[in-house]
């Protein structure tokens, strides 16, 4: 009787000790900093916490919007051990030195989905209709290096592009009231949002032209630290976030629920036709030609690296650095 006894309150505590972090909310504090309001590529992650993935992997995930000097820096400080960034972006933190310290540990989209909206009238179908139009710039070095890339690789002449600074909210209204011809989207929403407009709209995009431009846009940063020290919860919550991505790729409209339920700005609440038409296009592009959730080609990667490098827009040869596709479930 002792031992059966003895056996039954064996398996009691083994069964309660591997329920404790969940049940006793002992959960692994995680901080996970968005790179702008909520939206469409954002879905999987808002779905791994409404769908409790994250719980089940013993963690407390806060998602906060970021700061004003960015995501990145906030992600390098450790004061979030996760954050959202895109390999453009984020050359110039590791072209120092001393590189801050982040690594790209998943990819959100497969390929680049950003390119050049314009009204359709003004038939600017590839970069060599840049020409002699009027393009809203950030005026990055490398949003204007890779503009005269593509106008050049077409026998367009760059110096004929009238750049004025982007100050545009609404991109397809811009486009109609003729304050620009031309300027830089993400299609996953200002395409969409153009599609669902009165504006008849002419798009092309980076990648089409050419495969050193198809980098990736946008990605989850990770602390190197953080990575470093607890490289298990870092699996694990990129394990459930890849539940929740996957999640929306089947269920496309029940994610868009869970990302304006979740979105505690109130950004996207009178959005609500424009979430699901993005969340519909989007879902189609988190997995692409991908089996594997997040991962990164290593030469594609490094291919928009030697890109940057040749054309002068690092200082060091950044090939090989800054991505990891070590802490995914699919490697």
């Amino acid at each position: 009787m002792k031992k059966c006894f003895a056996l039954l309150l064996a398996l009691c505590l083994t069964c309660m000790l591997s329920a404790a972090p969940a049940e006793s909310g002992q959960l692994k504090k995680i901080v996970f900093c968005l790179d702008w309001t909520p939206n469409t590529n954002h879905t999987g992650v808002y779905a791994a916490q409404a769908l409790g993935y994250y719980q089940e992997a013993g963690l407390d995930v806060e998602i906060v919007q970021p700061p004003e000097n960015g995501a990145l820096l906030m992600c390098a400080a450790g004061q979030a051990q996760f954050a959202v960034d895109a390999q453009d972006t984020m050359a110039a933190s590791l072209d120092l030195d001393q590189p801050l310290g982040v690594t790209a540990v998943a990819a959100l989209l497969q390929h680049n989905t950003s390119g050049i909206l314009s009204r359709a009238e003004d038939g600017i179908t590839s970069a060599k209709g840049m020409e002699n139009k009027v393009y809203a710039t950030w005026d990055s070095p490398i949003e204007l290096a890779m503009l005269r890339y593509c106008m050049e690789k077409e026998g367009a002449d760059f110096s004929k592009l009238k750049l004025i600074p982007n100050n545009v909210t609404d991109e397809p209204a811009a486009l109609a009231a003729h304050q620009i011809d031309a300027v830089w989207i993400f299609y996953g929403w200002s395409g969409i949002n153009a599609e669902l407009s009165d504006v008849d709209c002419g798009y092309w995009d980076f990648a089409s032209i050419s495969s050193e431009l198809d980098y990736y846009t946008p990605v989850i940063l990770a602390n190197n630290d953080f990575l470093k020290q607890d490289p298990a919860t870092a699996r694990a919550f990129l394990a459930a976030t890849e539940k929740g991505y996957r999640y929306a790729v089947e269920h496309p409209e029940e994610a868009a629920d869970l990302l304006i339920a979740g979105d505690t700005t109130g950004s996207l609440a009178d959005s609500r036709e424009l979430v699901y038409a993005s969340q519909k296009w989007l879902s189609g592009q988190y997995l692409a030609d991908s089996e594997d959730w997040g991962v990164f080609e290593p030469e594609r990667w490094n291919a928009f690296y030697a890109w940057l490098y040749t054309n002068k827009l690092t200082s060091h040869d950044l090939t090989g650095l800054g991505f990891s596709n070590d802490y995914l479930t699919g490697e």
